[in-house]
């Protein structure tokens, strides 16, 4: 048994790097040799800086002290005893939860969601990708397409499923006019999506000049505006009413109150962004106007597959909006400039 490095978190905005054994697959687990693992938001905001919960139980601090990293994308170097569908050498990403199973929500396919025993998600309850090997279920494995990049399957396996459920969710077809705002990484990708779909219009918000400047070089979005006095009505004014689908990235009351207001009569508003509270009137912006709110978190196993396949069909890489790559032995700056929100996508690359 080999060692290898990983990375931790000890909740006081640093990292600390460890030499570990190598883990080795047991009955229906697999060994992933990482390339690429990349750094989401929650990890900031529930562990970087302090080990916290959920508003529901914020004396239980979700993670516990392993390896960090949930968005694992790497090959198959081991298998364990009763692996089926797949084969050593694979290119393969992580959904970042591993369910039980066998409750209601895992067999709808969004172990995200699951009610059962057992339930752990990588780099949080169990071993994840920031470490030169991850050991994971097989069950919890999605096919990375060849055409795709270790990176885009990073991004996928979090940041990107997430937007990806959220422009399922508001049912995105060419005849929408599509308002994304918060342009972090889930926003960026969510209009490269909704272009994908086909979208007529994709209009972003941010308050940040420089995130509008990138979705404008990337060629993610028509139109692009900046936060404050005026922006709903000239959203308004540039579809003829209002957008059909707003998706709501920023987790802000005023980000998702304007994704609400500015939505067209009959609009589907897809909240995206984690935490905090929103506050509205009733009647006068959702019930009058026939809109629909819908909650959507994260994705299924079936919807990040599809997903794959879809980018791979509209010729699209979502390692367009990365702006920084770091190795291992760097993690700690790659925390930092994460957590410093001055960059776009951060990643954790790997060498052969």
């Amino acid at each position: 048994m080999g060692k290898m490095l990983a990375a931790y978190l000890p909740g006081n905005a640093s990292v600390t790097l460890r030499e570990v054994d190598i883990p080795q697959p047991g009955i229906g687990q697999v060994l992933i040799k990482m390339k690429s693992s990349g750094i989401c938001g929650s990890d900031i905001h529930y562990i970087y800086h302090q080990h916290r919960g959920t508003a529901a139980a914020p004396d239980q601090p979700l993670y516990r002290g392993f390896v960090n990293g949930h968005e694992p994308c790497g090959q198959i170097v081991a298998l364990g005893a009763g692996c089926r569908h797949f084969r050593e050498s694979d290119r393969v990403l992580v959904y970042h939860i591993s369910g039980c199973g066998f409750c209601s929500n895992c067999r709808r396919g969004y172990p995200i969601s699951c009610t059962g025993e057992g339930k752990a998600a990588y780099g949080w309850q169990r071993d994840g990708g920031h470490a030169d090997y991850l050991l994971a279920e097989e069950k919890d494995l999605i096919h990375l397409p060849d055409s795709l990049s270790y990176e885009d399957g990073a991004f996928i396996s979090c940041g990107v499923g997430t937007a990806y459920e959220g422009i399922v969710r508001g049912e995105v077809s060419g005849s929408d006019h599509v308002l994304v705002v918060g342009l972090g990484p889930v926003g960026m990708m969510a209009m490269m999506l909704a272009k994908g779909r086909g979208a007529k219009t994709v209009i972003g918000v941010d308050v940040i000049p420089e995130r509008l400047a990138t979705a404008k070089k990337l060629g993610l979005m028509d139109h692009g505006f900046l936060t404050g006095d005026g922006v709903t009505e000239r959203i308004r004014e540039l579809t003829a009413g209002g957008a059909n689908v707003t998706l709501d990235c920023s987790g802000n009351a005023k980000g998702r109150l304007l994704a609400l207001q500015a939505s067209s009569d009959w609009g589907r508003v897809i909240y995206i962004g984690e935490t905090g509270k929103v506050e509205f009137e009733v009647s006068a912006d959702l019930m009058h106007h026939q809109r629909r709110i819908i909650g959507s978190w994260v994705t299924s196993l079936h919807h990040m597959e599809k997903c794959c396949t879809d980018l791979h069909d509209w010729k699209m890489h979502p390692h367009a909006a990365i702006t920084h790559r770091f190795n291992l032995e760097q993690a700690a700056e790659a925390y930092a400039l994460m957590a410093s929100g001055q960059c776009g996508k951060v990643v954790i690359n790997f060498a052969d």
